[in-house]
């Protein structure tokens, strides 16, 4: 991979914990393809922090490196222009959470927001060292590279917060000048899952997957929730609160306001409705599946991606910590 002229830099990424789905792509995904040839991007297999949770589970780590990497790859994201990393193979992200855990309190972590919603979703009541510190790996990961913008979830803006604190006071601790990172709020705003649930999310069973099949996802479709006050094709529906309607919203756009009038008027049934999303959906999946049918018949050239990925974020983050080292006096 042949090295960019300067450019400001772009750190965002996913968890390994398993394939991508809608909800991902419309929070961070498209942003990612429109974005990458603006900025130096990259893009986090993040397997470390996926242990938090997962640590039980290696072999759902190891197969889900390979499936994040190819839904990135799948939606468009280009090889020969962004950069994928694995975080585990990242000396500089393990040496700058070591330092930076120095300068944030155990109380800290344990009031951030997000920390405590996803200790109560996952049944943590005592939390270990590692699901407490992630945030601290977090800000390692977007300073290792300095990156300049973040692309994140309303879900991820106290971690945002907290590495731009723990930049500050890094900076005026030891004289350095790591760039204090801007933080880019998806517009989007997060999907909701088939079932009406809040949130579109893996562990919930709500969700339609990048890989799913055309077939899946027309079933998946079938089982979403609609206007449960609505009995038959003659009553006038309500799409306010109709999460097909929703859909349509974001993914039909051109079609949604009529489609919502014909519901209101008992012009249109829920089956028809949600046929409609359901080719919709499919044509936005269509050439995903065919670039992810290339990869996953590849995966050594993916693999070999991910390693030339790696390796030039470990250059990167080795001269990171070389000014780190040398702000600090620890520098031989």
């Amino acid at each position: 991979m042949t090295e960019k002229l300067p450019q400001k830099r772009i750190l965002t990424g996913d968890r390994t914990t398993g394939r991508l789905h809608l909800g991902h792509y419309v929070g961070s995904l498209q942003s990612r393809v429109a974005l990458q040839n603006q900025y130096d991007t990259f893009i986090l297999l993040a397997d470390i922090q996926a242990l938090t949770t997962h640590f039980e589970h290696p072999e759902l780590i190891h197969d889900s490196i390979y499936q994040v990497a190819i839904d990135n790859l799948s939606v468009g994201l280009d090889p020969n222009t962004v950069t994928l990393v694995q975080q585990s193979q990242i000396t500089a992200i393990a040496e700058l959470t070591e330092i930076y855990s120095l300068l944030v309190t155990v109380n800290t972590l344990r009031h951030n927001p997000t920390i405590k919603t996803e200790a109560k979703n996952y049944g943590y009541d005592d939390l270990t060292f590692g699901f407490l510190g992630y945030p601290v790996s977090q800000s390692a990961d977007i300073t290792f590279c300095k990156a300049d913008l973040v692309p994140v979830g309303e879900d991820q803006a106290p971690h945002m917060e907290l590495t731009r604190k723990i930049v500050r006071r890094f900076n005026e601790l030891y004289g350095a000048n790591l760039p204090e990172p801007q933080m880019m709020l998806s517009n989007c705003g997060r999907l909701m899952g088939l079932d009406g649930n809040a949130k579109m999310g893996k562990s919930l069973g709500n969700a339609i997957y990048l890989s799913d099949d055309a077939e899946t996802v027309s079933a998946k479709v079938k089982k979403a929730v609609t206007d449960t006050t609505r009995i038959s094709v003659k009553d006038p529906g309500h799409p306010e609160v109709c999460v097909v309607s929703r859909y349509h919203s974001i993914f039909n756009s051109s079609e949604a306001e009529n489609i919502c009038e014909m519901c209101k008027g008992a012009k249109i049934g829920c089956v028809a409705c949600k046929k409609l999303l359901a080719e919709k959906l499919n044509a936005l999946l269509d050439p995903f599946r065919e670039k992810r049918a290339y990869y996953e018949a590849h995966l050594p050239e993916v693999k070999e991606i991910i390693m030339a990925g790696s390796e030039r974020a470990n250059r990167i983050g080795n001269e990171t910590m070389r000014e780190v080292k040398e702000a600090m006096h620890i520098a031989l």
